[in-house]
């Protein structure tokens, strides 16, 4: 080959070097920016003498997995994002599987709905990723990372 065309294709592997170092500092960056904040927020269960407040029919998640959190309860009121961001309404700081906004829970018409937000590692409903908007029913476990959660109908 000529001194030319090797000179070419020097600069064309060097421009493909930058413009993957480039991708790499742009994904960084949005990932350590974090999330906006979200103006609902889940709340944490009522204490045993202030159930009677809850509204009836509420939904609520409980963290099954990690078990430095299990047994914690949150509320869900209208829609929740869950993710590690802290800015989500369930946040999962400590779960370095989850994006920073993972998923999201939707109550509608008295149903609780779950959709993946375009997540690195999925969001699994009973062990089923879940690909498009799915219906939780009471009971049923998602995944979000290495947390489990429970849904609970109240």
């Amino acid at each position: 080959m000529s001194e030319q065309v090797l000179t070419v294709l020097k600069f064309c592997l060097l421009a493909l070097v930058y413009l993957f170092l480039a991708r790499v500092v742009w994904v960084v960056t949005r990932e350590m920016r974090g999330t906006p904040v979200v103006a609902r927020t889940a709340t944490p269960a009522p204490a045993p003498a202030a159930r009677a407040k809850a509204p009836r029919k509420a939904w609520r998640v409980v963290i099954l997995q990690p078990d430095s959190e299990r047994g914690r309860q949150l509320w869900i009121d209208g829609e929740a994002t869950i993710g590690r961001g802290g800015g989500c309404t369930i946040s999962l700081p400590t779960d370095t599987f989850a994006s920073q906004v993972h998923a999201r829970v939707v109550e509608r018409d008295g149903q609780l709905y779950l959709e993946d937000l375009g997540s690195t590692n999925g969001t699994f409903l009973n062990g089923k990723q879940v690909s498009d908007t799915a219906r939780l029913k009471k009971g049923d476990q998602l995944q979000v990372g290495q947390t489990i959660l429970r849904a609970e109908r109240t």
